[in-house]
């Protein structure tokens, strides 16, 4: 082995290779857990638009798919050392789902076991912006119900 050669052999074993491990399926709006092998100080995510991560009791990970795609995160403890480099594919849950396709344009429903229009990338814009608008309502009508006086408290 040449001299210089020796060096750089020395230097590429001093951080040691970070853990390379499968590609990890999140579902989209749905979360999964992902046990690091020791505690987290630092998440850094390749597409923050895809999935978000949240360490929860220190070597714990909970990923949200937040959206379709593939990105990565790694995992930094507290030296900055690589714990791992994880790649994180997004997709969407086929179970329970209806999709209705007309000339081209799809709707897409969640049957279990009553069909009702789901949120879902891709769908057809009016049909998505009118799901997407009756959803909002809904959760700003939970959020405020008990203060709102119409809200179905029983103490009115």
């Amino acid at each position: 082995m040449p001299l210089m050669a020796l060096p750089m052999l020395m230097l590429s074993g001093l951080s040691g290779p970070a853990n390379a491990a499968e590609d990890l399926i999140v579902r989209y709006d749905q979360s999964q857990l992902l046990r690091m092998p020791r505690a987290v100080s630092e998440i850094i995510i390749g597409n923050p638009s895809i999935a978000d991560v949240t360490v929860q009791a220190g070597n714990m990970l909970v990923i949200t798919g937040k959206t379709f795609g593939i990105t990565n995160i790694i995992a930094l403890d507290a030296d900055k050392n690589v714990i791992q480099d994880q790649r994180i594919v997004v997709e969407r849950d086929e179970r329970g789902i209806v999709n209705v396709s007309r000339a081209g344009q799809r709707q897409s429903f969640s049957c279990n076991p009553v069909c009702a229009p789901t949120i879902t990338i891709g769908d057809e814009t009016a049909f998505f912006n009118q799901v997407v608008q009756s959803s909002s309502s809904k959760t700003s009508f939970s959020e405020n119900g008990s203060t709102s006086s119409g809200g179905g408290s029983a103490n009115q």
